[in-house]
């Protein structure tokens, strides 16, 4: 019953159910007194929409954190005139006794509730009204269903202190079930009587006992006409079971494997145990015998056994007691067993340790009930990732996709699957991988890091993030992925490699990206998270990688983000870069992310006074002359202040330096740059430079922003010609021309520029009939 993560475009259907339980309010229902949904009175829905619509709200519930649930859900379905049910498939938590209730008078022919732990005997009285037309149902680890709360009688004081008991219901049965055929009641409560319980069903076809000890299952035969398939895993099994079993001679499907960690077994499987199924059990077509020792050997001599190709007829088969067999089973479980290692297996499809295509058929078989066991195999796939390589790609990722959405609160499956994940969407695969497969990776993904905050978890997570193209394909998930990254650098203790990649990530998420991204993640504390991370490492007199891309996260968020160097500023960002000067003045790299910083401060109009002080005039003064990264820091220490002398003499509130000692160094410092500099640096818009152009209260300025031009369309033209040319760059550097105050020298270059733009454009044009 597990909803497989699929490669194919979504159906109209599902995308409308979708939009549906996201918008109720909006399509199907209203709000009673702005709290209770109803249905509007006009809808009449069949069962193929309704069932899906509940189906699929569990499972948005489920793996869907931005989801909200409604605590009237279920309600919208308690008229069969206007809602019809047939076969829902509800889990864990999210159902609870009276949301069954609410449903009570449709007519359900499939029922599965899985781990509904908050379900109660409540619960059981209900499954009554369905009992008419259940065809199916399934109970899996509802442990509380057979629990009733009983409130003690006598004493008041007694009530308060213990207000309910829970007691075990001994008297429900399945009377009146007449049209039950399949039934579950996997990990069922110890203390229920399974033989009473069942009695009165007249024609079971399908019956799971998974996790059950029973010392008698005599009673099964009274179904040994109709029982075609039976699930007896982890039950303790004996000669009397083995005998009971062999009687079932309908059977095609038997399931008496067990997790070998689990507890000691006594029983061990023989030849003659496997014999006897063989030759009873003629209608076999699935056999798992998974987690069994074997207690003699099975197996074909061995060099009869590595004779000729690989087989699957049973004559041929490496397990002596299957070459009885008339034909191959379609499946037989052998994970964690000798015999999955063995060359001619008489199966279509087996689940094993020895190669990807068994630990896939285990994966495969076993997620729904079977965490424990598909962590052990989810474990093997990741070995067969990370040192051969997978040849069923698509598959593997699918069943671990589907198994972190079924077991986001599993430890074991989260860590081992979140590794899995990494090695599964490196380079290697990615032109196999479609644009809806990646994203449902980034959600499963998401979700491992919403609910566990431990670090191996965590770092998988974040290592897996690694593999995708940022932002691009976070943008989907833009909010929660950055809200998930600054809460893990938050963290008071923190993991340093999980650091790295973390600030790594949030850096990458806010490069080239729009302004109003840059401004969500500004509100969410980001300028506030980088700051106080590079307070911890000043502390610790530690510049590394954690520092530089601290700095360089700021130099992306503040681009053309007034709100942001605000912030920057208003934090002590100032202070900050002063103390990292000062602690580290051979860090290249470290300089030229601040300085890239602060010119994104200075371009801010309103915030430039802040910048007007002896103190920071002299240090933008002095690294004009710095030669770290090539023309890098000297060539953003003369943006900032080309902003600053933009603002006139007057602004100039200062003695110390002199404008005009500024002036003069600055254009020592911009005479010196080679102008076929390659950089490293990244223009989205050239606005901030051209609002240099048309003035003439600072000819340096002009002058560095014509410089800055050359450069680019000159080293990097199929970038910047048209950039330039579409900012209309072009009309202002004629009007430059044309102004009395510029310099000779910058006129020049200014022609310059616009010959290279206007080469450019005539190779470039289309001429093409």
């Amino acid at each position: 019953s597990l909803k497989m993560a699929s490669d194919s475009p979504e159906s109209l259907m599902t995308l409308c159910t979708d939009y549906c339980l996201r918008n109720l309010e909006g399509t199907l229902c209203y709000l009673l007194d702005n709290e209770t949904l109803r249905l509007h009175p006009d809808i009449f829905l069949p069962s193929e929409i309704c069932d899906k619509l509940v189906n699929e709200y569990v499972e948005l519930v489920k793996t869907d954190s931005i989801f909200e649930p409604h605590e009237s859900f279920f309600t919208l379905f308690s008229d069969p005139r206007s809602t019809r049910l047939a076969r829902i498939h509800l889990r864990e938590h999210i159902v609870q006794d009276q949301d069954l209730e609410a449903i009570r008078k449709q007519d359900l022919i499939e029922l599965y509730l899985t781990n509904c732990e908050k379900l109660t005997a409540k619960s059981l009285q209900t499954l009554v009204s369905f009992s008419h037309t259940l065809i199916s149902l399934s109970l899996f680890g509802c442990c509380n269903i057979f629990y009733e709360e009983e409130n003690p009688g006598g004493c008041e004081d007694d009530c308060l202190v213990n207000p309910t008991r829970q007691v075990l219901v001994k008297d429900f049965t399945f009377e009146g079930f007449s049209r039950l055929r399949i039934l579950n009641l996997g990990r069922l409560i110890e203390g229920v009587n399974v033989e009473t319980l069942l009695r009165p069903l007249a024609s079971l076809a399908a019956l799971d006992l998974s996790g059950i000890q029973l010392n008698d299952v005599g009673f099964l035969t009274q179904w040994k006409d109709t029982l075609v398939s039976l699930v007896l895993y982890n039950m303790d099994l004996s000669e009397e079971h083995i005998q009971v079993i062999a009687q079932l001679r309908k059977l095609r499907h038997l399931d008496i494997s067990r997790d070998h960690l689990s507890s000691y077994y006594k029983f061990k499987l023989t030849r003659r145990v496997l014999n006897l199924f063989v030759e009873n059990l003629v209608n076999l077509t699935s056999l798992d015998i998974s987690g069994h020792t074997m207690l003699e050997n099975c197996t074909i001599p061995s060099m009869e056994e590595k004779m000729g190709q690989t087989s699957i007829e049973p004559a041929k088969s490496s397990i002596a007691p299957f070459r009885g067999l008339k034909r191959p089973l379609q499946f037989l479980g052998l994970f964690e067993t000798s015999l999955c290692r063995l060359t001619h297996i008489p199966a279509y499809k087996v689940s094993g340790v020895k190669n990807e295509e068994q630990v896939l058929n285990a994966i495969e078989a076993y997620t729904e009930h079977r965490p424990e066991i598909t962590s052990r195999a989810i474990n093997l796939l990741f070995d067969i990732a990370r040192i051969e390589r997978c040849s069923q790609l698509l598959r593997a990722l699918q069943l671990v996709i589907t198994a972190l959405k079924c077991h986001k609160d599993d430890k074991n499956i989260q860590v081992t699957g979140s590794a899995a994940l990494f090695y599964l969407t490196n380079s290697e695969y990615r032109m196999e991988q479609s644009v809806k497969l990646r994203r449902q990776v980034i959600q499963v993904v998401l979700n491992g890091m919403e609910s566990y905050q431990e670090v191996t978890v965590q770092r998988n997570c974040c290592l897996t993030l690694c593999n995708f193209s940022i932002p691009e394909e976070l943008e989907f998930q833009y909010r929660r992925v950055n809200e998930l990254l600054l809460n893990i650098l938050n963290q008071s203790r923190q993991d340093e490699s999980i650091q790295r990649i973390a600030v790594h990530l949030c850096n990458a998420l806010v490069c080239q990206v729009d302004n109003d991204h840059k401004e969500a993640v500004g509100k969410m504390g980001f300028v506030m998270t980088m700051l106080k991370l590079i307070q911890k490492k000043l502390a610790d007199k530690t510049c590394d990688q954690v520092m530089e891309f601290s700095w360089s996260a700021l130099w992306n968020i503040t681009d053309e983000t007034p709100d942001n160097c605000e912030m920057f500023l208003n934090y002590s960002g100032m202070k900050l870069f002063l103390e990292c000067l000062k602690e580290f003045p051979e860090k290249q790299e470290l300089h030229r992310n601040m300085l890239g910083l602060l010119g994104n401060v200075a371009e801010v109009k309103e915030l430039r006074p802040q910048l007007m002080t002896s103190q920071f005039i002299s240090v933008f003064s002095n690294l004009l002359e710095s030669k770290a990264d090539g023309i890098e820091v000297s060539y953003n220490a003369c943006g900032v202040l080309s902003h600053i002398m933009f603002d006139g003499p007057e602004a100039w509130g200062i003695c110390e330096p002199h404008r005009e000692e500024v002036v003069k160094r600055m254009w020592a410092a911009i005479q010196s740059w080679d102008i076929n500099s390659r950089r490293n640096i990244n223009y989205r818009s050239f606005e901030p430079i051209l609002r240099l152009l048309p003035q003439g209260i600072s000819p340096v300025s002009q002058h560095w922003a014509t410089w800055a031009l050359y450069n680019l369309v000159s080293v990097y033209p199929d970038k910047y010609c048209p950039l330039l040319i579409k900012e209309g760059g072009i009309p202002l550097l004629k009007d430059m021309i044309k102004m009395a105050s510029a310099r000779q020298e910058t006129k020049e270059m200014a022609r310059k520029v616009i010959e290279h733009c206007s080469n450019f454009k005539e190779e470039n044009m289309d001429t093409s009939r």
